[in-house]
């Protein structure tokens, strides 16, 4: 789990048995940005989001292809940050691409370095994405 807020942690996919531990250590909601069947033996959405809700948590089903995410995309994950309850706990294969989404959405709310910064903290080199995210502000 790579923290990039205090609203937004991102991370790897989990296996069906951490929700209960993300639950527990206090996250709301879990969004997915997994398409189903992107890997074998991937989780589908339907399984976490009933784990997620019998943990009290919300479960958001935004998919993005990997290596594709459009600014459509960063703007509905825009609209899930500021809609869903908090904290969250996003998840992607890598979390990249959930990193990739919270910068964009971050776009003209945060200096593009801050973004490119907290992401590198949490693990994540978002400095080839800087232009994109300056062009979105």
């Amino acid at each position: 789990m790579k923290r990039l807020s205090d609203e937004l942690t991102v991370s790897p996919q989990m296996p069906l048995a951490a929700i209960d531990e993300i639950a527990a250590a206090g996250f709301k909601t879990i969004i997915c940005n997994r398409p189903d069947g992107e890997d074998p033996g991937q989780p589908s959405f339907s399984e976490v989001a009933a784990k997620a809700e019998a943990a009290g948590m919300k479960a958001i089903f935004q998919p993005v292809a990997s290596g594709n995410v459009s600014d459509a995309d960063a703007d509905a994950f825009a609209a899930n940050l500021t809609a869903a309850e908090k904290p969250i706990f996003a998840y992607c294969r890598s979390g990249t691409r959930c990193t990739i989404l919270w910068s964009l959405a971050n776009a003209g709310q945060m200096q593009v370095g801050d973004i490119v910064k907290a992401a590198a903290e949490a693990g994540y080199d978002m400095a080839p994405l800087a232009p994109r995210i300056a062009a979105r502000g």
